[in-house]
């Protein structure tokens, strides 16, 4: 019990730490830390206004085909279940297109399944469909755009949780994803407090900055 209300403690106190600061401030708050590229641009989303994280389950697509992949197996819906595990409430869906960025990786239907999860949303490498039935649901997604055309004679399901790349940006299971409309950043888990104090930090000082420009006494450290 105490390992639960321990858990639950440390995901209210991100949860708080993330309602006061955007994408840019927590991208910001790891090149302080980091030197690798963490930052995913240009993202469209259903419900652009929804924040979006979570730690990330991931699950790769291949080129289709039936005799390699037959879809009895490899399919989105055992896909997910074996990305989810035992149960992942609160994860973030990383669908890896590799390559496919025009492609439909999931719609309305299959992703009914995330609200059903648990899952805190999606984040695709390609696109998505039926924008109005996403934004019914209660979950964020982010992707490269909404497409009509199902994605399933392109690409299939093929690997779960197994580490990916996102526009140039790696995703390792359990790794943070941070999204809204401003973008998406790729935290290490176990840092994932650590950067978004850094990123609160930021924005005290981003409004220390604007105050003081506003009473004519701009800080040195911001010339």
């Amino acid at each position: 019990m105490a390992d639960n209300t321990s858990v639950t403690a440390d995901t209210a106190g991100l949860r708080d730490l993330a309602s006061r600061v955007r994408t840019p401030d927590v991208v910001d708050a790891m090149g302080r830390a980091h030197r690798h590229v963490c930052h995913i641009d240009d993202l469209v989303s259903p419900t652009p206004g929804r924040v979006l994280l979570g730690p990330a389950l991931t699950v790769s697509y291949l080129p289709s085909c039936a005799e390699a992949l037959p879809p009895e197996r490899y399919n989105f819906t055992r896909l997910l279940t074996d990305a989810v595990g035992e149960g992942a409430p609160g994860g973030v869906l990383v669908l890896a297109g590799n390559g496919h960025t025009g492609v439909s990786l999931g719609g309305g239907g299959k992703l009914s399944l995330l609200a059903a999860h648990g899952l805190a949303g999606v984040l695709a490498d390609g696109r998505l469909r039926d924008f109005p039935q996403l934004a019914t649901y209660d979950f964020a997604a982010y992707c490269w755009g909404e497409t009509t055309k199902w994605g399933g004679d392109v690409v299939t399901p093929y690997e779960a949780n197994r580490p990916v790349v996102v526009a140039g940006v790696t995703i390792r299971p359990g790794d943070y994803v941070f999204a809204d409309g401003s973008g998406a950043v790729v935290i290490p888990a176990a840092q994932v407090i650590s950067v978004f104090e850094e990123a609160n930090r930021i924005v005290r000082d981003e409004e220390a900055f604007v105050e003081s420009v506003r009473k004519g006494a701009v800080d040195a450290r911001f010339e």
